[in-house]
């Protein structure tokens, strides 16, 4: 019999975070980096580092990797990927290459499984143009897999989520939704998987490329920390508030009849409420579009601030403001 992934897992996809305001304090108590080298560290919440290695090229570095968000093993290997991925083209970069992050029982689910994950993995490598290269395995209980993922882009041209500019629109390029697919699911819901796996496991390739040609100020991607989480990180590192509106927010096929009520919301998600409430005020906002701003997403698209009237594909939700760095009003 088919062991089901996501019942192995206590989290589902990038829900499975620990949570924003633990891992600031966290962080905040770590050395400074002061390598002249490191033109992005984890300072700023970024994505991905980047490291100057000479003059017109610098590499963009990152790691993620989580426990599954679906049962089949190869959309999981595609997801995880496409997801790790994502935080490279968040910079402006274009990745190179890759090494698999396994925690595996490959006792008791056997290497085809897992032999169904990576290859999942290394299709999703593939399609971004790289290579994945080696990688590193454990014994565990719990699956996880992601990537570690190495990039370059030029060190004019990198994008951080530290410039957004008072008056930027901001776009979102995938809707919302992931986390409440996964919750609805593991919990005997109805809900449509199919649409939740093709945003998933759409690269954020083209949306990078066309936030570069768009003229973004700043850039990141919206995962597990959800919409007001990113978006708060950008804020904070920009020095500027942000005004989103809630009507404005894409939602997956499905995801706004599900948070009609609390059933389908992610135990990631109810984190990441409880964190926008020290950073945000609300409007007259209905509850389930509260609940999908906080949506732990799993591989979603790109935050881009940009000019008014900048053209590129998405959805746009809000816009930056004059007002405490940080603080974000959703209306």
């Amino acid at each position: 019999m088919t062991v089901p992934l996501t019942s192995l897992s206590h989290g589902a996809g990038c829900g499975c975070k620990l949570p924003a305001a633990s891992l600031r304090g966290i962080l905040g108590g770590l050395p400074r980096v002061t390598d002249p080298r490191v033109l992005v560290s984890s300072e700023g919440s970024d994505d991905a580092a980047v490291v100057l290695v000479a003059d017109s090229i610098a590499i963009v570095q990152t790691a993620d990797f989580f426990t599954p968000i679906v049962d089949d093993p190869y959309t999981f290997g595609r997801i995880a990927a496409t997801n790790a991925l994502s935080d490279v083209y968040a910079m402006g970069g274009r990745p190179v290459s890759a090494l698999n992050l396994v925690a595996f029982p490959l006792e008791s689910l056997g290497a085809e499984v897992l032999g169904e994950i990576l290859r999942g993995g290394a299709d999703a490598v593939a399609a971004a143009g790289a290579s994945v290269v080696g990688g590193h395995s454990i014994d565990d209980a719990e699956p996880k897999y992601g990537l570690a993922v190495v990039g370059v882009v030029d060190p004019a041209a990198v994008l951080t989520n530290a410039g957004g500019r008072v008056g930027d629109v901001l776009i979102l390029t995938k809707p919302l939704g992931a986390g409440a697919v996964a919750t609805a699911l593991k919990r005997g819901l109805p809900a449509r998987l199919a649409e939740a796996v093709e945003v998933m496991t759409t690269l954020n390739d083209v949306a990078a490329s066309q936030a570069v040609a768009a003229g973004a100020s700043a850039l990141t991607d919206v995962t597990g920390f959800g919409l007001l989480g990113h978006v708060h990180e950008l804020c904070a590192a920009s020095g500027v508030a942000a005004e989103i509106s809630a009507a404005a927010i894409p939602a997956i096929a499905g995801v706004l009849e599900l948070l009609e009520d609390d059933r389908a919301v992610a135990g990631g998600s109810r984190r990441n409420r409880a964190d926008a409430e020290s950073f945000t005020s609300w409007g007259a906002v209905d509850e389930h579009l509260r609940r999908l701003a906080c949506d732990a997403m799993t591989s979603g698209g790109l935050l881009a601030a940009v000019p008014p009237g900048a053209r590129m594909d998405g959805w746009v939700v809000g816009r930056l403001v004059e007002g405490a760095a940080g603080s974000i009003r959703v209306i």
